[in-house]
């Protein structure tokens, strides 16, 4: 984090990931568990914090950064309150998940991989989420919304807050 003169912020997050270093256990093997714990508790995984844990763990900070970047449950930038991933794969697209992703980021005004400046939703795109019959598919966090219509994103989405 900050070498010297560090910030009350800092101590303090560097105080939660060390509690859930010692939670999950201070192995490597360990790390996955760590990152989501971590990610959790802070939202997301900025560099300095992924340099933090690989410190702890007594591992290269390219090795910790990798593991972030190949798994896409990870995020190294601010989430919004809401994730929305709307389904991509060929039975979606085809059934009208394109319109549906354009409706979605028109009404977020933000792009696929990024959060609207109220923070209030993040956009995603997924390739399947294994309901072909009842495309279009999306969710937002853990809900299910089948069949959807453009027409009713703004329904859909003003349910959260």
């Amino acid at each position: 984090m900050v070498a010297q003169g560090k910030c009350t912020e800092c101590t303090q997050i560097e105080a939660a990931i060390d509690a859930i270093i010692e939670q999950k256990g201070p192995e490597p093997t360990s790390l996955i568990e760590i990152l989501h714990a971590v990610q959790q508790e802070l939202g997301f995984l900025p560099q300095s914090v992924q340099e933090y844990i690989a410190e702890k763990l007594n591992m290269p900070a390219g090795t910790v950064e990798g593991v972030v970047s190949f798994y896409t449950f990870f995020t190294t930038v601010p989430r919004g309150r809401h994730v929305i991933k709307v389904c991509q794969g060929t039975a979606c697209y085809v059934r009208g998940g394109k319109r549906v992703l354009e409706a979605v980021v028109k009404h977020c005004g933000c792009g696929v991989g990024q959060t609207s400046e109220d923070r209030r939703f993040s956009v995603d795109i997924v390739r399947c989420l294994g309901a072909c019959g009842l495309s279009p598919i999306m969710t937002v966090d853990d809900d299910i919304y089948e069949r959807v219509k453009p027409t009713k994103i703004a329904d859909i989405l003003g349910k959260y807050d």
